[in-house]
């Protein structure tokens, strides 16, 4: 059952402004992002799909999973897509003490930063929360060592099982818009739906006039 809405509500972004849900742009852009990677075969596979739409996205990777699939997490980088930190070991924060979270942070970024000293591209120091949720302490903490927290304006749906990939679809061509941040999955569990979905988004828009953007440094300053 969906608690969470698709579209997050305006109220709530407006309780919550230093935290980034979408990009303010009046341009047909959407940034697409995909959150849980690198996954083998299901990366692969949105990478492929990206590139046949020239299209960029931001990947928020799971620390544990770019140590494990180290080739897959260099050709998001090398496609020219952006990375964020999604935490080490995918913690709910509302179940794991402060400083606990925060260290399980830093070793992600320690990681990714390791691993994009050598490319061209701007990258800004983002986190996504897994599960969108985490304590006030942590963002507070996590905004003081220079994150930007990137939420969302639309959430796919596509890791629940419960929503048709027909849903999934409709959950994000019915509501995402200029400058929307929208979020997909690179897992196995949302793999049925993305597999429906992402393409079909990718045409839908394209046709539409829009260009597919990563979330990189210059557009969140």
């Amino acid at each position: 059952m969906k608690i969470i809405p698709a579209k997050t509500p305006g109220f709530v972004k407006t309780l919550f402004p230093k935290f980034v849900w979408n990009i303010n742009t009046t341009k047909k852009e959407l940034y697409l992002t995909f959150d849980d990677g690198p996954t083998p075969e299901i990366t692969d596979w949105v990478l492929q799909t990206l590139q046949e739409y020239d299209a960029k996205a931001t990947f928020f990777c799971i620390g544990k999973n770019i140590e494990s699939h180290p080739d897959i997490f260099h050709s998001i980088l090398k496609q020219g897509h952006c990375v964020g930190n999604h935490t080490y070991n995918h913690l709910k924060g509302w179940k794991t003490n402060t400083k606990d979270y925060i260290d399980d942070v830093k070793r992600t970024q320690n990681l990714i930063n390791s691993k994009i000293k050598n490319h061209r591209f701007s990258f800004e120091d983002i986190f996504r929360p897994p599960y969108g949720k985490f304590k006030s302490k942590q963002s507070k903490a996590l905004q003081k060592l220079g994150y930007k927290i990137v939420l969302w304006d639309v959430l796919s749906y596509d890791w629940d099982a419960s929503v048709s990939e027909e849903a999934c679809l409709e959950n994000i061509i019915s509501k995402a818009k200029e400058g929307s941040i929208v979020v997909f999955h690179d897992s196995i569990k949302a793999s049925r739906n993305l597999k429906y979905a992402l393409p079909k988004v990718l045409e839908f828009y394209s046709k539409r006039g829009y260009l597919f953007k990563a979330i990189t440094k210059d557009i969140l300053e």
